[in-house]
């Protein structure tokens, strides 16, 4: 889609449709609304008086212009109650009115920049949230499908602003939404692409296309190198699986030190078939999305590479299958991790804390000074917080609060979850120095506490994404299948780091 923003009076911008806002309980129209419903002889305020209007968040109504206007069709969007408008609720309202014109096989849209001075929204605001909206809103993943789409798709979006001295807020605010929405587009198709198209080596080469796309180093660790380096956890999970591990390195420099502000580590199954401890055959295609916390960490730099804030990153994601072939790691093996602990395996459906042992043992050796790690961790954390919200667990109080913030700004909710020392009796081993599993019992949190292990004093957070990765139905600007979250709340993040 091309986007662009300009200055200009939108009652006289031609396009497919022309959008415009109406909040709840509004009576007397003012501004660009009262002008297009004078052009309209009235059409606007008609429908409010007979109560078929009412500004409702979400509602949308679409008028005919029938040749008063260049706009072919007028859409009157809701915004709800004034007092409760925000952000993210514009790009949901963006989502639903995108869908609905593309449906109507509208090519060009011109919009106001909805929102924009309510309730302390800015114009950067505003027309970030009307970009990611739309774009986010209207993806779509049809790689492999062969059947031309019943409708076409909108190929041009105007953000129409009356007064100039608004036009550089709004074009940095819509730059940023494209990114942060293409850093999101770039998770999902990862996330949504089957298993035999996203293979660790697959994961690998999009992580060296990142790389030479935004100017980001890249260095890819083979098998050998893992070995090297005594990642036993890693290569336990990988000893099923024909396809070759990978540990993905991405780094960014945003100044001129050595040091790492701060890594980024995303667990990255490419297929979760749950190895010995063999998952339960329905709905187990689901489990080409066990790489999304490494698909939003690869997507995460992508953005932070074109927002460029003075940070230094680095980005870890271990890859690999976890398949139940004739090498493969079996209950009660012990594994010993890159820095020297040994794992009692309980479940080799327990997998993905495992690769993330030696994640974080990587970055502990080159003293990073905090770490976040993304995953598709626990079946527990969906049945505690659903598909709405990521659970958040770590050990350092102020990077959990910047993340909830980080989240909140982003419109990806995040909710912490306590990590009490009691709950690590659960996952002590008489064999071990730790097992791989706590049992049923908070699981989310046993899980949590074991990766928090290899974190040791380093400020960590964990990020368990099982419910938030993918869903089932289209809510907002989410479309069915990949989320891409927590690609914006990284970038985010990584951003608020930069200005601190």
């Amino acid at each position: 889609m091309e986007i662009a923003v300009t200055d200009g009076d939108i009652s006289r911008f031609e396009a497919d449709a022309i959008v415009v806002n109406l909040l709840e309980g509004t009576e007397d129209l003012s501004g660009n609304l009262a002008i297009i419903d004078a052009a309209l002889d009235g059409g606007i305020s008609n429908l409010i008086t007979q109560g078929e209007l009412k500004g409702k968040f979400g509602e949308n109504t679409l008028i005919h212009s029938l040749g008063k206007l260049p706009g072919t069709r007028v859409v009157v969007a809701g915004l709800g109650k004034e007092s409760e408008l925000t952000q993210d609720k514009i790009r949901g309202i963006v989502a639903g009115t995108c869908r609905m014109l593309r449906d109507k096989n509208v090519k060009s849209l011109a919009t106001i920049a909805q929102g924009a001075g309510v309730n302390g929204i800015t114009y950067e605001a505003a027309a970030q949230a009307i970009v990611e909206g739309a774009l986010l809103g209207l993806y779509t993943f049809r790689r492999h499908i062969t059947k031309d789409p019943e409708h076409g798709e909108i190929e041009r979006l105007t953000i129409v602003e009356s007064d100039r001295s608004n036009i550089a807020a709004l074009e940095q605010g819509y730059r940023k939404g494209e990114v942060l929405a293409g850093a999101t587009i770039l998770a999902r198709d990862m996330v949504n692409e089957p298993s035999n198209y996203m293979t660790p080596t697959d994961m690998a080469r999009e992580a060296s296309k990142v790389a030479a796309d935004y100017g980001l180093a890249v260095e890819i660790l083979e098998k050998e190198q893992m070995e090297e380096l005594g990642m036993g956890a890693l290569l336990g999970v990988a000893r099923g699986s024909h396809q070759p591990p990978k540990f993905i390195i991405l780094r960014y420099k945003g100044r001129d030190t050595e040091e790492i502000d701060i890594t980024l580590a995303g667990k990255a199954i490419t297929f979760d078939s749950g190895g010995i401890s063999l998952k339960p055959s329905a709905n187990m295609d689901d489990m080409k999305g066990d790489m999304s916390g490494g698909a939003a960490v690869i997507a995460a730099m992508a953005a932070i590479a074109q927002l460029k804030p003075g940070v230094n990153v680095m980005a870890l994601i271990p890859a690999t299958e976890n398949l139940p072939g004739g090498s493969a790691l079996k209950p009660a093996d012990v594994l010993t991790s890159m820095e020297g602990k040994t794992i009692e395996i309980i479940s080799t459906d327990a997998e993905g804390r495992l690769i993330l042992a030696d994640a974080l043992g990587y970055a502990r050796k080159h003293s990073t000074k905090r770490v976040v790690d993304v995953a598709t961790l626990t079946g527990a954390c969906v049945v505690a917080l659903g598909t709405v919200t990521t659970g958040v667990f770590g050990n350092n109080q102020e990077l959990i609060d910047q993340i909830v913030t980080a989240g909140s700004e982003a419109g990806e909710k995040m909710w912490q979850m306590p990590i009490f020392d009691e709950y690590k009796e659960q996952n002590k081993s008489a064999v071990a120095d730790i097992k791989n599993t706590g049992g049923r019992d908070a699981g989310a949190i046993t899980a949590a506490l074991f990766v928090g292990e290899f974190a040791g004093d380093t400020p960590w957070v964990h990020l368990d994404i099982a419910g938030t990765n993918m869903i089932d139905k289209t809510r907002k600007y989410e479309t069915k299948g990949a989320t891409g979250v927590p690609v914006r709340t990284l970038v985010n993040l990584v951003v608020s780091l930069a200005g601190k």
